[in-house]
């Protein structure tokens, strides 16, 4: 694989949370070392949940590798409004 295809990025959105958490799980299997959960607005609850869950269902296998929040403005001009955001880089550590 090369740099590039080492990471997967998952954006979370309305679906059910185990979705998400299965996606996590099937591209650590494929390979991928690090996996990146985006979320914005009410869907952030949902990305922190799916990281957490992921981490309970492969335990000791993937860990935190960064956290990033912020906010971004979306709309068209003067009716633009402020959304929050955040992306969790989760890490995949191999068996010693």
């Amino acid at each position: 694989m090369s740099a590039q295809a080492q990471e997967g990025v998952i954006y979370v959105g309305r679906k059910p949370t185990p979705n998400y958490v299965l996606a996590v799980v099937t591209q650590f299997q494929q390979g991928f070392k690090k996996v990146t959960l985006k979320a914005r607005g009410r869907a952030i609850t949902r990305a922190v949940d799916v990281a957490e869950l992921a981490r309970r269902f492969m335990p000791g296998k993937i860990e935190y590798a960064d956290i990033k929040i912020g906010s971004e403005s979306l709309g068209e001009p003067g009716k633009e409004r402020t959304v929050s955001t955040i992306e969790i880089v989760l890490e995949y550590k191999e068996a010693a």
